[in-house]
């Protein structure tokens, strides 16, 4: 059985990778490789809480590795902490690592070139879906995410902090796409069958950063234990 890290980004893409990689019994997924911003202590670009994306691993009964960024990160700051994080992965018997993205060329063959000759395979198990079915597959199949940053030069800001689900889609402008491959937006995911129980979340405040906005999701400490 191949032994595979899934690059988790804490939103409903990777999440859903998960979900179909351990329908793959020839695969074994042992961990999610998460970049954390240090100085907020957040997931990079999601803006996902380090306790949110804990919850998240806890959750889907997996080890967080974490590959630790400074901030502001130079792209090659990025690549050489990738470099180790690969190199950790070869010495701990790990043979590939999955992605989710679904179309974007210009990403994949960066992360084939960044790959290439590390003894890690790459894998992209949603590459080519049409995301209009996708997206519909995760609503159907249990997936709860919510919307917590948005392009606002492409997607109006008060979409920021909604659940992704069947309404929200349906109000989405056609120039967006709906899973938001394009950067119109990020999610976290909290619940779904990639989960062993969901995580209760509750909102926090909505800022704007850098040209997005962010809408805070705190996970909820004090939430009864699931039976």
């Amino acid at each position: 059985m191949q032994k595979v890290l899934l690059s988790w980004s804490s939103g409903k893409d990777s999440a859903w990778t998960l979900h179909v990689l351990r329908q793959n019994k020839e695969v074994e997924v042992v961990g999610l490789l998460t970049t954390v911003n240090t100085h907020f202590n957040r997931v990079a670009m999601h803006g996902t809480r380090k306790t949110l994306l804990e919850a998240q691993a806890t959750a889907a009964r997996l080890p967080l590795w974490e590959v630790p960024l400074p901030w502001p990160c130079s792209n090659e700051v990025y690549e050489r902490a990738m470099a180790t994080a690969c190199q950790s992965a070869v010495a701990s018997g790990i043979t590939a690592i999955a992605f989710g993205d679904l179309f974007l060329e210009d990403v994949r063959h960066y992360r084939e070139d960044r790959l290439r000759g590390t003894g890690l395979t790459p894998l992209f198990p949603l590459w080519g879906r049409d995301t209009r079915v996708l997206i519909a597959e995760m609503i159907n199949g249990g997936l709860r995410a919510r919307i917590v940053c948005v392009d606002p030069s492409k997607l109006a800001a008060d979409f920021a902090g909604r659940d992704l689900d069947r309404d929200l889609v349906a109000s989405l402008p056609p120039s967006v796409d709906p899973c938001g491959e394009n950067g119109e937006f990020h999610t976290v995911a909290y619940e779904g069958p990639m989960f062993y129980e969901p995580i209760p979340i509750e909102s926090g405040e909505c800022v704007t950063r850098d040209g997005f906005v962010y809408a805070d999701a705190i996970p909820r400490t004090n939430a009864p234990a699931v039976a």
